[in-house]
Parts: C-alpha cells; structure tokens; sequence
C-alpha cells in the first residue's frame, strides 16, 4: 500500500509478475497442439494466481478491475490465436478455455477472506477490519473507497450477508465463482 492510500503500485507490480510467468511458458501456451482446456487449467494455476496474489485486501474499484481484465484478456487471446479483429466477444474466448472473468475471482477472493476474517475471534475481527480501513489525509472530491465498502459492495453482488458468514459451507457456496463450461 502506498502513503496515498492507493494501489497502483502493487498492482503493476503483479501484472508484471503475471507477464513474467508468461514468458517462462508462452512454448506451451502458444502451442496449437495442446488444448484449450488444459492452457486454461495452466492459466488458471500459474498466471492467474501470480496476478491475484495479495488481492484479498485490495480496495478494488472499476479501474483496477478494467487493468487487470485487459491484461488477462491480452494473454487469453494470445493463447487462444485470436486477435481483436477477429472481432470475437471476451465472454466467448474465457468460455472455451474455461476460465471465469478475473474480477469476479478477485471478488470471490476478497468475500472468502472476509468470511474467514469474520468467523475469527470477535476482537481479532474487528481488530483486522480496521486495520484495512486506515485512511491517510483527505483529499478533494469523492472519498477513496475502503476495503469494507467495497466487501459490502460484493456482498450485495454475490447475494450474500453477514449472517450468513457463520454456516462456513453455505458461505462457500454462495461466493464461488464458476468457470464456463
């Protein structure tokens, strides 16, 4: 986290991460042998995580979200041989690699930490949830969101509340993500 309060370090720093992993595998992932499934299952467990790492107690807003889904789709496309002028729609592309959109894992992320953070010890709970909320100086205009709002935010999304954060299984069902079959 930066002195402002903001994130943009950290999330250029794993999106480069995300890039270097590429490059150590692009052979594999470019070959048009291999199919597209098993790159997804690849993608899913190297990139992706290499991208994600730490993202649990990111105040994540539309910006941050729309870098890393152009950087995900960049390598999606690029492993599937598709370019933009093929003029072939992102949902289609994550569909037949089977791979869900990176904001919404970030999101699924972010409420099974919360989840997790909630079902501790009341004052570790409470105690953890401040510390997230630490906001330096104000400045002019709209107030930097903080990483509650945008839990609430991903609670009201995912359909979930915070009663529902003590039955573990059910809480669990109720954020996954799903990949596209």
């Amino acid at each position: 986290m930066q002195k402002s309060g903001g994130i943009d370090e950290d999330i250029r720093h794993r999106i480069k991460c995300g890039w270097l992993k590429w490059r150590k595998v692009s052979g594999v992932l470019c070959d048009k042998r291999i199919p597209m499934r098993l790159k997804g299952k690849f993608y899913k467990t190297v990139m992706r995580l290499a991208m994600m790492y730490g993202s649990e107690c990111w105040t994540v807003d539309n910006k941050v979200e729309q870098r890393m889904s152009v950087v995900e789709m960049r390598m999606l496309r690029w492993m599937s041989g598709m370019t933009r002028k093929d003029r072939i729609r992102n949902e289609h592309i994550r569909g037949s690699i089977g791979v869900a959109s990176i904001a919404d894992k970030m999101r699924e992320n972010r409420l099974r930490w919360f989840g997790h953070v909630m079902r501790k010890e009341e004052s570790e709970a409470v105690r953890t949830v401040v510390q997230m909320n630490v906001e330096g100086r104000r400045d002019r205009g709209r107030p930097k969101n903080r990483w509650r709002d945008v839990n609430e935010c991903n609670m009201r999304t995912a359909d979930v509340s915070v009663e529902d954060v003590g039955d573990h299984v059910k809480w669990k069902f109720r954020i996954r993500v799903a990949n596209p079959k």
